[in-house]
């Protein structure tokens, strides 16, 4: 006797539907020079890029914030 296993029909997600498969977050990239906010070392300036990497200088010291770049908003 062969036993067949079958796996369920991946259902088809509606645009306008509220139980929206959640999307990969979008990775903000920075550049030298530009203003940020983090949200516990507050204002910024990027000093250095790096890949998967930023150096933020936030005026009483530097900080190297990593990739995904957690409460890190360009101004």
């Amino acid at each position: 006797m062969e036993v067949m296993t079958t796996r369920p029909a991946q259902r088809r997600q509606l645009p306008n539907s509220p139980f929206k498969i959640p999307s990969e977050p979008r990775i903000e990239r920075f550049a030298l020079e530009d203003r940020v906010n983090h949200d516990t070392y507050g204002l910024g300036r990027v000093i250095s890029t790096e890949e998967g990497a930023v150096t933020v200088d936030f005026g009483s010291q530097p900080r190297r914030i990593v990739s995904p770049y957690h409460g890190l908003a360009k101004l």
